[in-house]
């Protein structure tokens, strides 16, 4: 739902919840109640409890009815009825981290403290031990039983340490919408790891709400489900080319490498870089066209779209753009400044490609928006994918009729690849590829960000002092800044002949000569990279130093003009420098000769990269433009850059 919606009924939600300034009498406590399991214990049952500031996850408890534990009957089963309705979700644009939205609601306008009456059912559970009889009147089920309540199922559960939930009713009200089915008829810790809020104490009382029973001893093992009945989430993903240099397999996280870098200017499907946060969605063939997209307006009119409607209703486009990650040569600032937080990518977390699909503003349009005049509450655009990660471009960017943002269905002349969003994906270009949202099913103009953590607490860059980060204090990174990098290095060896050994005379000859011999001296350096510059911004020049930093020239820049496509200059360039090597002397306690080799670009609008990481740091490594610097010994005759090392070669 858009935002404005979301807040009226936050609002309506704590006026319900709100109690008097004023507390009532303190009750006095009664002797402990003896109800069935069945039963919710009436207020009178309750012991009054200690007046406790305001929160909004108690009162998301507090709002909503209880369920009830099914007893269970004469053969140990129970019936898997629930009674008890879903309470309203207050998420704008989904995502797992829909629950946070209303926090800002959370404290009263006062200094007097806003109170709640929290029962003892609402107190955090305390970690126990599973039973081996059904003294706690639960009943028990195997997971053969679980298993047939799936993602398909009327009635999808899930299991928890040793407890079975039926989740049916919090699928409606889950702030990440359906991606919960993704561990319906099995366990949902793999999930849980992967998404971090769940590991608050709330969400495990919110879960226990839904409890229906335990999982049978014999399908334990020292309490718990054997690992081997544990399904992996990432089963289904695709294979990768083994080319790839892998940073992660689960999810997966990989970088084009260095050789396959400048090899071309469109990056093959094969070897683009590869950037998920979680699995990847399953999505048939046969049924691609019948994928939906919901986009949801402002005043909570939404309109649905098949991409089969979306092929044949809209006039399609092409363009040629890079995707590069903001932490793209993170490794490159832990090295030369301090230690980074997040996935230590080299050089290839960066691809070009071209992309083939509609225009976001002409589907905005005939869904109801005026582009003319957004209005007031138009200023973000929100996506949401299969596997629940969303984000959000300025509604500036999603309209512009020179930004060229698509719904993009093809890549490099062919339908996307799992890895890139089959079916269908954003496509922001000149934007940081954390924008482009890959299986895109839900499409929100708010006036807020999208309320994800990807969003509003991770890619945002702060000061080299600044540890501790108040995500609150910038904005989100959209368009990226200038780079380049050093891709491959060769060595080109000449022969010169050695004055100081003699070599035997001709037959009837006076003239002696000297063998050939290797010489660093005069030796020919070709070097090969990429630059770009987000927003449009077209890459002027490409400085290259070969001794450090000491002196520069400037590298040749490929003429790919007939590949750009689009209304900006959305790709990047390829260069190429060759020049001599310099003389080059050893420590005194080496016979190592070797030399540092530097990349510098600079824009159309002549912003330029800066020289040390060590002036940009920021904990997190995002945007890590500075010089790029690649140290070269002098005896290699060719090697790729950076170095690459050993990875795991697959993730199947």
């Amino acid at each position: 739902m858009s935002a404005p919606i979301s807040r009226r009924l936050a609002c309506q939600l704590l006026q319900r919840t709100v109690r008097p300034s004023n507390p009532p009498p303190a009750l006095s406590p009664p002797s402990t109640p003896s109800f069935s399991p069945a039963a919710r214990p009436s207020p009178s049952q309750l012991c009054y409890q200690p007046w406790r500031p305001f929160s909004f996850r108690a009162a998301l408890r507090d709002a909503r009815p209880r369920p009830t534990r099914p007893p269970p009957g004469p053969d140990g089963q129970s019936e898997h009825s629930r009674r008890f309705q879903p309470f309203p979700v207050l998420a704008a644009g989904g995502g797992v981290f829909g629950l946070g939205l209303a926090l800002a609601f959370s404290q009263p306008a006062t200094k007097q403290p806003t109170v709640l009456d929290i029962p003892d059912e609402d107190l955090p559970l305390p970690e126990t031990d599973a039973p081996n009889d059904n003294t706690d009147g639960l009943p028990r089920f195997r997971l053969s039983e679980v298993k047939e309540h799936g993602p398909q199922s009327e009635r999808p559960w899930v299991t928890y340490q040793d407890k079975v939930y039926d989740i049916t009713e919090w699928v409606g009200a889950h702030p990440g919408g359906e991606v919960i089915l993704r561990a319906a008829g099995g366990a949902i810790e793999p999930y849980w790891d992967i998404f971090a809020i769940h590991k608050a104490p709330y969400v495990r009382e919110i879960l226990e709400q839904y409890v229906v029973g335990r999982i049978h001893p014999a399908d334990l093992v020292d309490g718990r489900p054997a690992q081997d009945q544990i399904e992996d989430p990432f089963r289904s993903d695709p294979d990768r080319d083994r080319r790839m240099r892998f940073i992660t397999s689960k999810p997966c996280n990989a970088e084009t490498p260095g050789s396959e870098l400048a090899e071309s200017f469109l990056t093959p499907n094969e070897v683009f870089y590869v950037r998920n946060h979680m699995w990847v969605p399953v999505v048939e063939d046969v049924a691609a066209d019948n994928h939906t997209i919901s986009i949801e307006l402002p005043d909570g009119d939404t309109r649905i779209y098949t991409v089969g409607e979306l092929k044949k209703r809209f006039k399609q486009y092409t363009i040629s753009a890079v995707l590069q990650c903001s932490g793209n040569r993170r490794k490159d600032m832990t090295d030369h400044a301090k230690k980074t937080n997040g996935l230590q990518w080299t050089v290839g977390a960066i691809s070009c490609a071209k992309w083939e699909g509609v225009r976001l503003r002409d589907v905005l349009a005939d869904a109801g928006l005026s582009l003319a005049d957004p209005g007031e509450d138009a200023q973000h655009v929100q996506f949401t994918g299969l596997e629940a990660y969303g984000a959000s471009i300025p509604i500036s960017s999603a309209i512009d009729p020179r930004g060229d943002v698509l719904l993009a269905f093809r890549m490099n002349d062919v339908p996307l690849p799992r890895d890139h969003g089959f079916p269908v994906r954003v496509i922001v270009p000149g934007h940081v590829a954390a924008r482009a949202v890959k299986w895109v099913n839900k499409i929100v103009v708010s006036d807020e960000e999208s309320q994800t953590q990807w969003q509003r607490r991770d890619y945002k860059c702060f000061g080299p002092n600044e540890t501790t980060q108040d995500w609150d204090k910038y904005k989100s990174i959209q368009e990226m800044p200038i780079t380049s990098a050093i891709t491959r290095t060769r060595l080109i060896r000449t022969v010169v002949p050695n004055p100081s050994v003699p070599f035997p005379a001709g037959k009837g000859s006076s003239i002696t000569a000297a063998p050939s011999v290797e010489s660093m001296a005069g030796q020919i350096v070709q070097l090969e990279g990429y630059a770009y510059s987000g927003g449009g911004r077209e890459i002027q020049r490409v400085d290259v130093s070969l001794d450090g930093g000491k002196t520069w020239d400037q590298a040749r820049l490929v003429n790919d003009t007939k590949l750009e496509k689009g209304s900006k200059a959305w790709c990047w360039k390829r260069w190429q420098y060759e020049g001599p090597l310099p003389e080059v002397t050893g420590d005194d306690n080496s016979k190592e000769k070797k030399t540092t080799f530097v990349v510098k670009a600079t824009d159309e609008v002549y912003n330029t990269q800066p020289e040390t990481h060590q002036s940009i740091y920021n904990l997190r490594g995002n945007l890590a433009t500075a010089w790029h610097r690649v140290d070269f010994d002098c005896g290699t005759a060719e090697k790729p850059c950076p170095p690459q090392p050993g990875a795991t070669a697959g993730t199947k």
